[in-house]
Order: structure tokens, then C-alpha cells, then sequence
């Protein structure tokens, strides 16, 4: 069991870093079609993580509560979102294709910023992954090993286009392609630390269990539609981006019910 539960920690590492490593086999950079595609992939996911994984497994462990189980799941969904408001507000970063960074003002690198906006929104995905394997580790009937990995093996295939749209617009920026793919790298890190404190002090978490799930769908659900949204519709024939988006909700969802 601790071997599966350390594999599930670090596969959206992985996917960030597998990604990342792109940088050293393409000679260009992606075309913003490419980048709407892969956006909207990875945008489907967490929007399908974010209901099957994490907002029903919520309403399910507040079914003591009758026609008041939501109550658990809209609280912690609503902290979910201020948090994230918040992180978006004061960590200064830099949207892919922006012009002006968002957050206070500050005097940072436009590369450090770029990696800083995808290491925001990798924030809730690693607390995410945590809360699930904690759920997991105290018994509960909602939560199984297969559940767990199946939100971990989701999170780390769309982490695997996010890692390619970080680290190749370094590399274009004028980073070496090792410095593009340690700033790819760097991203994810916060997936399996986040993830493996949540863990650490699952005994504490347990009573809350229901909040936290639904705080971390909160916070991957801001970032979807603060930022990925935006971005994979943006220019003409932003269609690809929504069919993509499609994909990888359709593909989380199957994930989701065939492992769990």
C-alpha cells in the first residue's frame, strides 16, 4: 500500500517533468493553436476531476445531513475559490500570451513569472491528490486506491501539456533548454510536497474531510475559468480548444469510473 500511495504522489511530478522535457526534442516552439489544444485538454480534466473526484465523493460523506449534504460541499467550494482569489491577487505571475502580469507589483524576471502562473494553479491539484489518498488512508467508504490513483494518473496526463507550455516559451524567451526544462520542473514541484503534507496530517483532516475535498475543486475550478478558459478560446478558430476540452473531461471521467 505505501508503495502505491508514493507512486500516486509523485505521477503528476512526472507528467509536469515529461512534459518539460519536451524542450529538448522540439526544435520550435508551440503554435498558439497547439497551446489552445493543450489548454483545453487540460482544462476538461480538472473540470471533470473537480465534479467526479472531489465534489461528489463530498456530497456522499455528508449523506448523514439529508437534503442539507450540500451544505459541506458549497462551503468548502466557496473557500476554495476565495483562496485562490487571494493567491491570485497578491503572488505576482504572468498569464502565457499576457503582456501585463497580474498579483502586487513587483520587479521579477517575465520568465520567473511564468513559472510562478503555472505553479499557482498546480497549488490545488497536489492539495487535491493529498486529500484523496487521505481519504483513502482513513477508510473511507468513498474514497478507494483506485479513486486515488485515478485523479492522480488524470492530473499527471494533463500535467504533461502543461510541462510543454511552460518550458518551450522559456526556451523561446532565451533560456538554454536546461534552465527551460528546470523552470518546467519547478512548476510541479509543489503537487507532491502539497500533496504529501495533506497526508502527513490526515488524522487532523479527517472531520473535515467533505470541506477540504470540495476546497480543493474550489480552487482547480477558479483556475479554470480564470485562466485556462481565457486562454484556449482566445484568437479565431478557438474551436480546437473546446474540443479538447471535451477530450480530457470525457477522459477523466472514464478514468474516474473505470479505476475507482
Amino acid at each position: 500500500m505505501q508503495k502505491e500511495i508514493i507512486t500516486g504522489l509523485q505521477l503528476p511530478f512526472i507528467g509536469t517533468a515529461a512534459g518539460s522535457a519536451c524542450v529538448f526534442f522540439m526544435k520550435h516552439s508551440l503554435s498558439k493553436q497547439i497551446q489552445r489544444a493543450l489548454t483545453g485538454f487540460a482544462a476538461g480534466v480538472m473540470t471533470a476531476a473537480s465534479i467526479w473526484s472531489l465534489i461528489i465523493p463530498a456530497m456522499d460523506m455528508s449523506d448523514d445531513k439529508g437534503k442539507l449534504a450540500f451544505i459541506p460541499a458549497v462551503i468548502g467550494f466557496w473557500c476554495g475559490i476565495l483562496f485562490l482569489l487571494l493567491l491570485d491577487t497578491v503572488i505576482p505571475h504572468l498569464h502565457m500570451n499576457a503582456e501585463k502580469a497580474e498579483g502586487v507589483q513587483s520587479s521579477l524576471a517575465r520568465t520567473t513569472m511564468m513559472v510562478l502562473a503555472v505553479t499557482l494553479h498546480n497549488i490545488p491539484e497536489g492539495m487535491a491528490v493529498g486529500i484523496v489518498y487521505a481519504g483513502f488512508l482513513s477508510g473511507s467508504a468513498e474514497m478507494s486506491a483506485g479513486d486515488a490513483f485515478a485523479l492522480a494518473l488524470g492530473i499527471a496526463i494533463q500535467n504533461f501539456p502543461e510541462g510543454a507550455i511552460i518550458s518551450m516559451p522559456l526556451y523561446a524567451e532565451g533560456k538554454t533548454k536546461s534552465k527551460a526544462f528546470a523552470g518546467g520542473v519547478s512548476s510541479g514541484v509543489v503537487e507532491p510536497i502539497g500533496a504529501a503534507l495533506t497526508i502527513l496530517f490526515a488524522g487532523l483532516f479527517l472531520p473535515a474531510m467533505p470541506y477540504l475535498l470540495s476546497f480543493a475543486a474550489g480552487a482547480m475550478i477558479y483556475v479554470v475559468v480564470e485562466e485556462m478558459i481565457p486562454e484556449m478560446s482566445e484568437g479565431e478558430h478557438s474551436n480546437i480548444g473546446v474540443i479538447l476540452f471535451s477530450v480530457g473531461f470525457t477522459l477523466m471521467m472514464i478514468l474516474d469510473v473505470a479505476l475507482g
